[in-house]
């Protein structure tokens, strides 16, 4: 963790976001930097030194905290390093999101996918939404993959979300019948569980503001960075310009707009789920059912109750 005079510094209010180093994560720290001392939260500590070297060049503040969200002990202690640094934390933001074409384990031998786009960010707002004071945001990046129903997802011949359960989605095991795109149904399933969770969370804990952004199709993210070439091409700069995906076309940095307004946002709005434009839009049928939302939650947290507090010798 870098070092910062905080008891001297300019701007009142700190702001934790994860994935920081790249794409959207990498625009948004960018903007949120406007607004505040930023907490940048990734497992590459030489990239993070770079994000906070041209924040600081702004005359602006940024504190760096090493963390792989695809692993537990490094959630924890990470979670730890923030929450001993005092200082009041205005916005969380869970950013950090992998989707590969091929299937991987994580430290942990759970599903990789799953485990950093769903498993860690949850356990690192878990720990630290005790610690943060009441009217602070918290945003977490959804995705509309998850609603079957949704044009992009049926024209691509994915099948959206595949939950079985928590415990199944963590050993990599997903509802039938499967996509036809590797990787797919690890993604929109943990996408499901992002914005689950951010709507139980909202109901459960209404001190704070807690809600969840699709940032819409935006070439350049680095997500599904193991397909060839030719289809980063083809789906980022071609097949966007035309519907039925041109409508959710956006950019790094219009996201980065949309979600630094979000998580500044002052208004009080909680459990909402905002579009690619900042306007709210429904999760699909099952990702709406409160039942659902709460369990998703109950079910998660009793998995990770059981997950290895060090990793094995």
């Amino acid at each position: 963790m870098s070092k910062i005079n905080l008891k001297n510094r300019s701007q009142p209010k700190a702001f934790i976001i994860t994935g920081p180093t790249s794409g959207i994560g990498l625009a948004t720290a960018f903007e949120l930097a406007n607004y505040g001392t930023l907490i940048l939260v990734g497992r590459n500590a030489d990239k993070l030194a770079d994000v906070q070297s041209s924040i600081r060049q702004k005359g602006q503040q940024a504190i760096t905290v090493v963390c792989d969200l695809s692993d537990l002990v490094s959630v924890r202690r990470a979670a730890q390093e923030i929450i001993a640094l005092d200082i009041p934390i205005a916005g969380l933001l869970n950013n950090a999101g992998i989707s590969p074409m091929k299937t991987a384990k994580s430290v942990q031998g759970w599903d990789l996918v799953f485990t950093t786009n769903h498993l860690g960010p949850f356990a690192l707002a878990d720990a630290l939404i005790p610690h943060l004071p009441d009217g602070a945001n918290v945003v977490f990046i959804a995705s509309a993959v998850e609603d079957p129903d949704r044009k992009p997802v049926r024209f691509l011949g994915m099948k959206g979300a595949r939950f079985l359960s928590v415990e199944a989605s963590a050993k990599g095991e997903w509802k039938h019948p499967l996509s036809k795109a590797p990787g797919a149904d690890a993604y929109a399933t943990s996408k499901l569980c992002v914005l689950a969770t951010a709507m139980a969370l909202a109901r459960e804990t209404p001190r704070l503001h807690i809600n969840a952004v699709e940032p819409g199709i935006t070439p350049g993210t680095g997500l599904g960075g193991d397909a060839p070439a030719i289809l980063h091409f083809l789906f980022g700069r071609i097949l966007t310009l035309f519907p039925p995906f041109a409508q959710y076309r956006s950019t790094p940095q219009k996201a980065a707009r949309i979600i630094t307004h979000v998580l500044t946002d002052e208004s009080g709005k909680t459990g909402v789920y905002f579009d690619e434009k900042g306007q709210p839009m429904l999760g699909s049928k099952q990702v709406r059912d409160a039942k659902f939302q709460d369990m998703v939650v109950s079910q998660t947290r009793a998995f990770l109750s059981k997950a290895p507090q060090t990793l094995p010798e």
